[in-house]
């Protein structure tokens, strides 16, 4: 798409409650899903540079695995120790069944 969308997934291919890791532009991002709503942060903890993806999702929270900072993956803000940075949240579209994500570099 030239609006800045990048194809990322189906949305059928998160279940409701679920993330899927997915690289857009040689960026590693994750995409998430609760109830009918879709959100994208990158796949970093800004405490440590760990990965998120492979850690807990609790409603709108995911806790990084390494060493329990917790994010909100509506907009990437660190919710808690020892994360005090925020990580990136990036614009994500609907298009039928279709996800785009536009990556927004802070």
């Amino acid at each position: 798409m030239n609006d800045g969308f990048h194809p990322a997934c189906k949305k059928d291919d998160i279940e409701d409650g679920s993330m899927k890791l997915v690289e857009i532009d040689e960026r590693l991002v994750i995409l998430f899903r609760v109830g009918e709503e879709f959100y994208c942060i990158d796949d970093v903890c800004t405490h440590d540079g760990g990965t998120l993806s492979d850690g807990e999702l609790d409603g709108c929270e995911i806790e990084c695995p390494r060493h329990g900072a917790r994010f909100d993956i509506r907009n990437g803000n660190a919710l808690s120790m020892p994360a005090t940075q925020n990580t990136l949240s990036h614009t994500v579209k609907i298009d039928g069944s279709d996800i785009f994500v536009k990556l927004i570099d802070d």
